[in-house]
This record gives C-alpha cells, sequence and structure tokens, in this order.
C-alpha cells in the first residue's frame, strides 16, 4: 500500500472523491453536497492505493498556523481492519507536520472513537451529530 497527496487540481483529487462518494455517500447515506464541501481547494488531499486502486482517502486543511483539522478519513469495506487506515492517518500527520501543524484535530464518527484513541487522540467533546450521525471531537499533539 502506497499513500499519495496533492490538491483538488491534481488527479489523485478524482480518486479521493470515488473512495469518500463509496463509504460516505453510497454506505453511510450522506447527502452528496453535504460531503463535498467549500474547503475542497484549500486541502490537502490524500489517497491509499493498494498497487493501483484507491482504498483509502482523507484531508486536512490547516485551521490556523499550527492547527491542522483532519476530515474524509475513509476505507473502503474490504481494506478495513489490515492496517490502511493507520498508514493513511500517519501519512496525514506526516505532512501535517511538514505544513507547520503542531496539533491535530478531528471530528469523529463513534463507532471509529476506539480507532483514533489508538493513535494517540483524545476526545473533547461530547456526542453530537454531523450529516445525521453521530461524532465526537479529538485532539492529538504531533
Amino acid at each position: 500500500m502506497n499513500v499519495m497527496f496533492g490538491k483538488k487540481e491534481e488527479a489523485l483529487y478524482e480518486d479521493a472523491l470515488y473512495v469518500r462518494r463509496l463509504v460516505f455517500v453510497e454506505e453511510q447515506r450522506v447527502p452528496l453536497e453535504e460531503e463535498i464541501d467549500q474547503f475542497e481547494g484549500e486541502a490537502v488531499h490524500f489517497v491509499l492505493y493498494d498497487e493501483t486502486n484507491p482504498i483509502g482517502a482523507g484531508r486536512f486543511r490547516l485551521l490556523d498556523k499550527t492547527t491542522a483539522k483532519i476530515e474524509r478519513i475513509c476505507v473502503l469495506p474490504h481494506a478495513r481492519k489490515t492496517g490502511a487506515g493507520r498508514l493513511l492517518m500517519e501519512h496525514i500527520e506526516q505532512v501535517a507536520k511538514q505544513h507547520g501543524a503542531t496539533k491535530a484535530k478531528l471530528n469523529a464518527q463513534t463507532h471509529a472513537e476506539p480507532f483514533y484513541k489508538k493513535l494517540g487522540y483524545e476526545t473533547v467533546s461530547d456526542i453530537f451529530l454531523d450529516a445525521g450521525i453521530p461524532h465526537v471531537t479529538m485532539i492529538k499533539t504531533l
């Protein structure tokens, strides 16, 4: 598995959208107009490939000079519980640090909270709904 990253204008963005549509829009029934948002152009997008096939995606954007907001983390069902999500997150955190981030923040679906805790994230909010799905806010020092 390998991770590639780039901006919205680059070819890999279509692969990121492909994975995000399958997971968020088709599997989780998030409306497409909520999944694709106003931050697409400013975010750094990541795609996890299994050889040449996109199997995971995510993005981050800087909220300020030191805080990276990690978003849209997803892995296709057949690649879950294989280390794919961990590999994707490690790459996103590494690139965020290269962009000056010293802290990462994310809104995790509650079913994924244990996954992020294993990666060192701490829950800092009560449960809230985003796109009708329960979430919590989590942070980590990078």
